[in-house]
């Protein structure tokens, strides 16, 4: 799908408000349909697979659909598969301070523990969640007992979800999500690629929240398309569901967040486009912007904690 920027700066211009309103609404209003398959199997596949490449908005999309079931009376848990990473040796950790280690590989998960985890969550067992502590690589002391009650669900939300060589339970016993950007942003001859919006969503989260200079995020875009590519690409059509997290008013919050560094990074001719785009949005105010909006991910105040 595409979409053209000026018929986005018209909206803006027209009812700011308005817009970003509808843009939420219909977003939830796609997801409440996709949680009505999931509350009618919710016994026969009550474990929740969701998958997107980074930068997706798959956290965010995750605690909604765990909100709408649970305002729903049906309990969720939602549980990160970046716990589920295998602490690195000493060795694995100065490749990785090189930035010689696959940070992104599905070999970096414990597929045993996970499997196992899932197939005892399914028998409504206890089972301790590990917590993986990514300041020291390791994984800490699990701080977290979880037994599901029958008619309850649980959400594993990662970037490999969807690998069969990760994820081995059978098909039949799991709802499968996939989530990411699809919308391709038009701006006279160029078209934005939805990889280019998810690198302005990660350059705003490590700018705010992870302390990383654009030029930083820059330096690993190559790393990271390359991973997405490899490892996460390939298993999108084993999804149940599609989901397209892309909000229409999005470039114009983050217009006046980014322009100012963009333009100071010329030099890189991947943010040429990204640059034009920007150049060419109309700003929008993030105050306008819901705390329950996908995209407080990146830009933070938002009601759901990560």
């Amino acid at each position: 799908m595409n979409i053209e920027l000026n018929r986005i700066n018209d909206e803006i211009r027209e009812s700011a408000s308005e817009f970003v309103l509808a843009t939420n609404e219909a977003y939830m209003y796609h997801l409440e349909r996709i949680v009505d398959n999931i509350e009618k199997n919710k016994n026969e596949k009550p474990v929740i697979l969701l998958s997107g490449p980074s930068g997706s908005g798959k956290t965010t999309t995750a605690f909604m659909i765990q909100k709408i079931l649970n305002e729903r009376g049906c309990t969720t848990h939602t549980l990160s598969m970046d716990n589920y990473f295998c602490p690195l040796t000493e060795e694995e950790k100065e490749l990785a301070a090189l930035g010689k280690a696959d940070l992104e590989s599905p070999d970096r998960v414990d597929k045993v523990l996970l499997n196992e985890q899932i197939e005892a969550i399914e028998k409504c067992l206890p089972v301790e969640i590990p917590k993986y502590n990514f300041a020291e690589s390791c994984r800490d002391k699990s701080e977290m007992t979880l037994t599901r009650k029958e008619g309850e669900i649980v959400i594993f939300e990662g970037i490999h979800a969807l690998n069969p060589n990760v994820v081995t339970v059978p098909d039949s016993r799991l709802c499968k999500i996939y989530v990411s950007v699809r919308t391709r942003v038009t701006c006279d001859d160029i078209i934005l690629h939805p990889s280019k919006v998810r690198l302005m969503r990660r350059m705003i989260r490590d700018k705010f929240f992870r302390k990383r200079s654009l030029r930083e995020t820059m330096n690993m875009f190559a790393s990271v398309e390359n991973g997405e590519n490899k490892y996460i690409m390939p298993y999108k059509h084993r999804s149940d569901y599609d989901i397209d997290t892309f909000m229409p008013y999005e470039i114009n919050i983050y217009k006046d967040l980014l322009i100012n560094q963009v333009r100071e990074l010329g030099d890189i001719p991947e943010l040429a486009d990204v640059n034009k785009v920007l150049e060419a949005a109309e700003s929008l105010d993030r105050s306008l912007v819901p705390a329950d909006s996908l995209i407080r991910e990146f830009i933070g105040d938002g009601q759901f904690k990560y």
